[in-house]
């Protein structure tokens, strides 16, 4: 009896190993392998080339936080959605596996993102803006460059705000 499934099974097609191997990686794991040049930078910290533009040195930052989450950050300003869908995956794909707490079952989730977290993460372009805003009533010039960059910092809060649910149209 061949116990070699490899061999027992020569039609399988290199995908279909893909899928079944990656369905066992942790989301850093799945993610990293997506990407070229990975350069590890310390203790569940990389830099690479961003996947979501014409990058020519590294400008994507990814983290692994202690409970498995993967943090990404381009500082050219890719938005986390263009990232991971240059690699073909989705937000959800960076986190774990939520476990089952059966204290809950069938209880509806108060909302996909709770507003306290959704402003530990937009936290970042909150100080964008504020920077933006100080070097204005200083008087400084703003060159088109900081100007794009605080139009993206306003569009990730925004995304944030929809996001969580909150309403900000007005």
């Amino acid at each position: 009896m061949n116990t070699n499934k490899k061999a027992a099974n020569p039609c399988k097609g290199k995908a279909a190993q893909q899928k079944h191997h990656t369905a066992y990686h942790s989301p850093i794991d799945s993610f990293l392998s997506r990407l070229d040049g990975v350069k590890r930078t310390g203790n569940g910290t990389w830099l690479v080339r961003c996947p979501a533009h014409a990058d020519k040195s590294p400008s994507l930052s990814i983290r692994e936080t202690d409970d498995g989450k993967v943090l990404i950050h381009c500082y050219a300003g890719c938005s986390v959605h263009e990232v991971v869908s240059a690699v073909g995956l989705e937000i959800s794909d960076l986190f774990p596996p939520r476990p089952v707490d059966h204290t809950h079952v069938g209880k509806p989730e108060r909302r996909p993102f709770p507003c306290a977290d959704t402003l530990r993460a937009i936290a970042f372009e909150a100080t964008i803006v504020a920077l933006a805003g100080a070097a204005i009533i200083a008087g400084e010039p703003i060159t088109q460059f900081d100007k794009n960059r605080l139009l993206v910092a306003v569009g990730r809060i925004n995304d944030a705000l929809d996001a969580s649910g909150v309403s900000h149209h007005g």
